[in-house]
């Protein structure tokens, strides 16, 4: 097993060449990408067997990288994302700089700023967001540890990550609101 460094560099050279990683999140497994390739983002929704027209979320390093990737960042987003206890994933309208087959037809999109050690370091070396969707088939049960990840999954991969797989905790998903332009807000799950 290597280092979170070697593991991150690894990843973050399969994800430059267009390719997609299985990895540990915030919450649960993760698969992976560019977030501002279309071909990588395309292999993604290939792999999870779901409609293009079910967006996919994104993990940042940092609330100061939102900006890059939406137009019009909300002042009660910055609030939400400092006072928040556990991972929170908004909703923005206004999404930018991303593959277009990762923006909702509406023009949002779905970002988390991580603070889990790995995904946090990854996207941090990568300069960009990550893709970040469950590690199952659309309509599966979302895995809650490496274990349950099916290996239809594991094989469809570029790349898994060599951390992590033994913990056996129970993940949980992320609660998800929607945040309009004009700060309101709506949850979509608790």
């Amino acid at each position: 097993m290597g280092t979170i460094a070697d593991e991150v560099k690894k990843c973050i050279e399969v994800m430059r060449q267009g390719g997609v990683i299985l990895y540990p999140t915030d919450t649960v497994w993760g698969i992976g990408c560019d977030a501002t390739n279309a071909e990588a983002v395309k292999k993604v929704f290939e792999i999870k067997k779901r409609c293009d027209s079910k967006a996919l979320l994104l993990l940042v390093d940092s609330a100061d990288r939102l900006a890059r990737y939406v137009g019009n960042v909300p002042a009660v987003a910055w609030d939400l994302i400092e006072l928040t206890d556990k991972p929170l994933t908004i909703i923005y309208d206004g999404a930018r700089n991303l593959a277009p087959n990762l923006i909702a037809e509406d023009g949002s999109v779905g970002i988390r700023v991580t603070n889990e050690m790995f995904s946090k370091e990854l996207c941090y070396r990568f300069q960009k967001a990550v893709v970040s969707t469950s590690a199952n088939i659309s309509g599966e049960e979302t895995p809650n540890n490496f274990s349950e990840i099916s290996p239809e999954i594991i094989n469809a991969v570029d790349y898994v990550v060599n951390y992590k797989q033994l913990e056996k905790g129970k993940a949980k998903s992320s609660s998800i609101i929607k945040l309009t332009e004009n700060g309101t807000v709506t949850i979509i799950r608790q």
